[in-house]
């Protein structure tokens, strides 16, 4: 993913966060107002606080975001306890610079007819805000602490949270 949020902003750590998670859980509203949950690849963290992900015009997300643009990305990667949610709202465009830059073979994939595949399409979340939780810690340390929380009055450290604006 490519992370051109302007550096010492919450954007740009932001980016880092997700870095190396190659796929978020997308959550629109369906019509009947439940959520709906998807994989999508992050491309790029754009410098006005954009995520940029391809997808298909004919997809249900776009007539569900198009509906209601209010969208949740959820990123986790597991082996360095490392999770985040993301906050924002959606909009849709075919703007072939931001094709032609982030295009890869492997888009082929899902766009058989390369960048000019009709139902190609660029989406767009703005990054509203994000909450994060990780930590350093081995399983084994995190579980022994977990179990001084219960032993002990004082709260057991599991890591680190925060907040990010967008």
């Amino acid at each position: 993913m490519k992370n051109d949020a302007p550096r010492d902003t919450d954007l740009h750590e932001l980016g880092e966060l997700i870095d190396g998670i190659e796929v978020a859980m997308l959550t629109t509203h369906a019509a009947d107002g439940s959520l709906v949950s998807r994989p999508v690849q992050t491309l790029k963290l754009d410098a006005n606080g954009e995520l940029i992900f391809f997808t298909a015009a004919n997809s249900h997300k776009i007539a569900e975001l198009t509906d209601d643009a209010d969208a949740n990305l959820a990123y986790a990667h597991a082996g360095e306890h490392r999770y985040v949610s993301v906050r924002g709202r959606a909009r849709m465009d075919r703007d072939d610079d931001t094709i032609d830059e982030l295009w890869t073979i492997a888009q082929k994939i899902f766009f058989p007819d390369g960048r000019d595949d009709p139902n190609l399409m660029v989406l767009r979340i703005r990054v509203r805000d994000a909450v994060y939780w990780e930590t350093a810690d081995s399983m084994v340390a995190r579980a022994f602490d977990f179990a001084r929380g219960l032993l002990e009055e004082k709260p057991s450290d599991l890591g680190k949270q925060g907040r990010l604006e967008g």
